[in-house]
């Protein structure tokens, strides 16, 4: 993936790797940061042996230093992306490439790093695999399915199958950076076209699935095109709630879910002083965000009295408000808006809102049409079991428009979060090549407002107890949500290495 974050402005690269570090320094569990010519490069001890890899993330350019060391693994600080020490393998979404591997020298107590060494090729499955998989669906779940397949060496015909004109990009900038004006388009796309050509993955975009057909296994498309399958894997994602309000089907009335929509928010902003977003959800918010930095007055149009606070509780969601408000955002809270007409945003208080656009972010709804209509089980979202799995054999659906077990509670969950899609997809990809049994992954995400970031593990549809350690108006805090007394997400700010140890208390 193409970053969209500059590497942190840390001036202190550690020791230089090439002139040694005593061997007693490297401590078993403990990240040493440092460098070679300049290049940060990761060092540490794994079972006695000592392993050196790149030291920023692949995703975002996070110091990886700056994590955790999990067994032969690292964890990325900011949006907890998985690394083999090892290999340099990237183990767990968002991070898709992997980091490049260093040799290591000891000689006389003293620890070298130097040169880089091969990198470690992908491994090659030996066993009974399908011998065509289809993907419908692009986004998050869809690519990392085929991403993964093919780097664990699946050898069959694999088909991707998108509805989006774009080849699978990096969505959450649609509302963050790119959105912003601070990302160029070029650093959108999740890999470049010379990666489908050369893993062989037959990406098809701009042509969505029109039915599927799991007697005859076969998928066909708007353009009539037929793609026989032996396993399918359904991750068609959400679509966004557009409210059935007088105006809102104007031109000038936005929701926001491709990079098509970014950009024609984008197109509206630069002709525009003022936008109403309808919502104070995670993308209201951060859509809100993104307009303020390219100038625009912002007003936020939402039924509830405080933004978030029903996935972050009463105090992160104040919180969150105020660093909106003090960039000058304002709130028209407990407030559903009536309709657009005539340049106004009409509120059930009989008041308006003025607006050259409006951006809508109420929600979204999980695309199970195809499913519905080829026989399998929906409810809230296609019903899968802890693999993944339809009731139907072969049929497998992941990402957001799946509703599988959750590992902790029990409950059916349906997650509606980039990481966990991603994550959901090489887990499916595992199960289908026989490395992997049922799920485990914790949900994750994280939610970026100006300066202020927000991580949240776990998964919380309703909690009855908040508990706050440190000050949140300092940007220094844990949120911890529950319910019955029992744990079940919690929310960081500026902590990022506590949002890493909950994240492997939950998997525990």
């Amino acid at each position: 993936m193409t970053t969209t974050e500059d590497p942190p402005a840390d001036t202190d690269l550690g020791p230089d790797f090439t002139q040694g570090v005593p061997a007693r320094q490297i401590v078993e569990g403990v990240l040493m940061r440092g460098h070679v010519d300049g290049q940060p490069v990761l060092l540490a001890r794994v079972r006695n042996a000592f392993r050196a890899v790149d030291g920023l993330c692949t995703h975002y350019h996070a110091p990886l230093a700056d994590g955790l060391m999990v067994g032969d693994t690292v964890r990325c600080p900011w949006h907890h992306a998985r690394f083999c020490l090892n290999s340099g393998q990237a183990l767990g979404a968002p991070a898709i490439d992997s980091l490049g591997v260093w040799r290591v020298e000891e000689r006389g107590g003293m620890v070298y790093v130097r040169a880089r060494a091969e990198p470690v090729g992908p491994r090659r499955h030996t066993g009974a695999g399908a011998r065509r998989v289809v993907i419908v669906g692009a986004g998050a779940a869809g690519f990392a399915t085929a991403e993964m397949l093919r780097r664990e060496g699946l050898s069959g015909d694999l088909t991707l199958l998108g509805d989006d004109p774009d080849p699978p990009y990096d969505r959450p900038n649609c509302s963050k950076d790119y959105l912003a004006g601070k990302a160029p388009r070029e650093w959108m796309p999740l890999k470049d076209a010379a990666f489908y050509a050369e893993s062989h993955i037959d990406l098809k975009t701009g042509g969505a699935a029109r039915v599927i057909d799991l007697t005859a296994r076969t998928v066909t498309q708007a353009d009539g095109k037929v793609s026989p399958f032996d396993v399918l894997v359904l991750a068609t994602g959400a679509a966004p709630i557009r409210p059935p309000l007088p105006g809102f089907d104007q031109p000038n009335v936005h929701v926001l879910r491709t990079l098509k929509d970014c950009e024609a928010i984008v197109a509206a902003a630069g002709q525009a002083r003022r936008v109403a977003v309808v919502g104070a959800s995670f993308i209201g918010l951060e859509v809100a965000a993104a307009l303020v930095e390219r100038g625009l007055e912002v007003h936020i149009i939402a039924p509830e009295t405080i933004p978030l606070a029903r996935i972050l509780g009463d105090d992160l969601g104040r919180h969150i408000q105020s660093v909106h408000e003090a960039k000058g955002v304002v709130f028209h809270l407990g407030q559903s808006a009536r309709g657009f007409v005539d340049g106004r945003v009409g509120l059930e208080d009989g008041t308006d809102v003025p607006a050259d656009f409006v951006v809508v972010g109420v929600g979204v709804r999980p695309r199970v049409e195809l499913a519905e209509a080829a026989g399998l089980t929906v409810d809230r979202g296609i019903v899968v079991d802890g693999r993944f799995r339809t009731a139907t054999p072969n049929v497998f659906a992941v990402g957001d428009v799946a509703r599988y077990p959750d590992p902790r509670t029990g409950d059916r969950i349906r997650v509606e979060h980039w990481v966990a899609a991603e994550r959901q997809g090489q887990h499916v990809a595992r199960v289908l090549l026989g490395q992997a049994g049922d799920f485990t992954e914790t949900p994750y995400f994280w939610s970026a407002h100006y300066d202020t970031t927000v991580n949240y593990v776990g998964h919380a549809e309703s909690f009855d107890a908040t508990e706050v350690e440190g000050d949140i108006a300092a940007g220094d805090a844990i949120v911890r949500l529950k319910r019955g007394g029992d744990l079940l997400a919690v929310a960081t700010l500026g902590r990022d290495i506590e949002s890493l140890k909950a994240e492997l208390a939950f998997e525990a």
